[in-house]
């Protein structure tokens, strides 16, 4: 039987250094002509270092111990600034939730866009579809803000 990859420093490692800034150029790509409304953006990755795995709380959660839980992406646009609008920033979060074989990703835990096995290669067309799907839910609401 082969042996799947598992939920480890290297399997986070690769995808806080390798799949979350590819992707994330991905995304500035689609939504660059909407960056220009805001007075700043930032667009970061997400570590989370809080969340305790369930089936070991006695070690620390950290990269080292591979024991993530989840990381991602957080874009921030801050400050709307064009003429008869009223103001606001608006924050988003990419959300890959890390399984003990596989992690899924969407916009919050409860959302799966895409699953994928660990150290599993991202196709072209993977990026763009999940960069889309977040692209447009983050328009969507831009939309929602400025029709109040």
């Amino acid at each position: 039987m082969e042996e799947r990859p598992t939920r480890d420093k290297k399997a986070i490692q690769q995808l806080y250094n390798d799949v979350l800034p590819a992707l994330g150029q991905h995304i500035h790509n689609n939504i660059a002509p909407v960056i220009e409304l805001f007075e700043n953006f930032t667009l970061e990755r997400l570590l989370d270092t809080w969340t305790k795995d369930p089936s070991d709380n006695e070690k620390e959660v950290s990269v080292e111990n591979g024991n993530i839980q989840n990381l991602g992406l957080k874009i921030r646009l801050e400050g709307f600034n064009k003429p008869g609008a009223e103001p606001f920033d608006i924050t988003k979060d990419l959300l890959f939730k890390l399984e003990h074989n596989s992690y899924t990703i969407g916009h919050d835990k409860n959302t799966t866009w895409l699953e994928k096995e660990y150290l599993q290669r991202w196709t072209p067309a993977e990026f763009e579809t999940i960069a889309g799907k977040w692209s447009d839910e983050l328009i969507e609401e831009i939309t929602e803000k400025l029709q109040g």
